[in-house]
């Protein structure tokens, strides 16, 4: 199995156990890693069967203002905006991601906030045989996860988990 670190994270995988098949044709992401896992099985010639999506970054329904504030704030003090931002990922769990921390940079940051899902793309993979699964926690304060669940779920399986944030626990 690959996987693919959130925004400023990483050996956070354990958190994901239940989720994960561990499996050599099997690629995983979280959150921002969900973006890069979703572009190297595009990306790739590899054999993959299955990808997935653990509570997938997905800001497109947001405005321009939205992102510059988020990358205003990150300026002003990097370590508070990812204390904050690790608090809410965590959330409705008071799960400590300190041993977790590789505070992102700026350009990570703009990525994340910035990337487009591409739906044409999302189609291939599964045209490709390619198993894409995504869970999206209901009470996540990182992305509107309703939203996120309207757009994945016309092409991918997608698990909306009761009572859980963006940690999925």
């Amino acid at each position: 199995m690959k996987y693919f670190n959130g925004f400023s994270l990483y050996n956070e995988e354990s958190f994901f156990k239940q989720y994960i098949i561990d499996s050599e044709f099997c690629v995983v992401g979280f959150s921002y890693g969900a973006q890069k896992a979703f572009e190297e099985v595009y990306n790739s010639k590899k054999r993959v069967d299955r990808l997935i999506l653990l509570s997938p970054a997905f800001f497109q329904n947001k405005k321009l203002s939205f992102v510059r504030t988020q990358l205003r704030y990150f300026d002003l003090g990097q370590e508070d905006y990812v204390e904050n931002f690790l608090k809410n990922v965590s959330y409705p769990s008071n799960v400590d991601l300190s041993k977790c921390l590789n505070i992102g940079t700026k350009k990570e940051l703009e990525e994340l906030l910035l990337y487009k899902w591409d739906r044409d793309k999302l189609e291939e993979l599964v045209k490709r045989g390619i198993s894409i699964e995504v869970f999206l926690g209901s009470s996540d304060k990182i992305i509107d996860s309703k939203v996120a669940k309207k757009f994945f779920s016309t092409i991918c399986t997608t698990y909306f988990v009761k009572n859980v944030g963006h940690l999925l626990g």
